[in-house]
């Protein structure tokens, strides 16, 4: 396929039936290699489809940041219960060309509200998602099958909604997992619990537009994992900020499954 080709099914909004169609499940399909490093009309620089790559392979065990050297960085957005902020994610990367990770707690009804609108951005690799638990309780609380419960449940939800599982990565409510936590994680396919390098602290009661900004400033990073929540409608006031700090720093967002392959 020829680059002006490619540039106008892009920019006609059918990246997804490109890049794996709405059959492709699991990890993102293969770009082809005329699309690498290409940048759809009206994204920026930053933005543009990852160039194609050796993955860092990875063990299991805890991940909190991007292993090697780059300009990459995985911003991650947990929870889900603004129905609101989970529609304005999701325009925002499919505006923008923003890659994120979405780790689902199912238990919220916005993932089903939004399941038509995140589905050809999640067959075509722009949104990885990955498993929040059920209801996100602290799981190091919990007997080995009431955890099970957690991850199986949205591991099911994540298969019949969205055609992926959201394996090897789960992230533990709170940051709170145990060896005991980690095995029955593990025995369900989720090797890699993902914690964060960095946040956007939007977890505070009172939140406002410049502390989300500051913590931005602070915490988008090459190399890092960033963590924010889907929780309150506060960050999608500040969306073109956040891309401008992602621009002006020539950081690449990047999914896990963009850079990551478990060994």
């Amino acid at each position: 396929m020829d680059r002006r080709r490619l540039l106008t099914l892009l920019a006609a909004g059918t990246a997804a039936t490109l890049l794996g169609g709405s059959e492709a499940h699991g990890d993102p399909a293969p770009l082809d290699s005329g699309s690498a490093g290409l940048v759809p009309p009206g994204l920026v620089p930053g933005n543009a489809i990852p160039p194609l790559a050796p993955r860092t392979t990875i063990g299991p065990g805890a991940l909190s940041a991007l292993p090697g050297a780059g300009n990459t960085m995985a911003l991650t957005i947990d929870d889900g219960a603004s129905a609101e902020t989970v529609g304005a994610f999701i325009e925002f990367a499919r505006r923008t060309g923003v890659r994120l990770t979405f780790f689902v707690t199912a238990y919220y009804d916005s993932w089903s509200i939004h399941r038509d609108a995140l589905r050809p951005l999640v067959d075509s690799g722009q949104i990885q998602l990955g498993n929040h638990t059920w209801d996100h309780p602290d799981l190091t609380r919990l007997s080995a099958g009431a955890i099970a419960d957690q991850l199986e449940r949205t591991k099911t939800f994540l298969l019949n909604n969205f055609g992926t599982d959201g394996t090897p990565y789960y992230r533990p409510p709170y940051g709170y997992h145990n060896a005991t936590v980690d095995r029955v994680a593990a025995d369900s396919g989720y090797a890699v619990p993902t914690m964060w390098y960095g946040t956007l602290e939007d977890t505070n009661k009172v939140i406002n537009e410049d502390m989300l900004l500051n913590a931005a400033r602070q915490w988008f990073r090459a190399q890092s994992i960033v963590i924010g929540h889907a929780n309150r409608p506060t960050v999608t006031h500040i969306f073109d900020q956040l891309n401008d700090i992602i621009r002006e720093r020539n950081l690449s967002t990047v999914t896990l499954n963009d850079v990551l392959v478990l060994g």
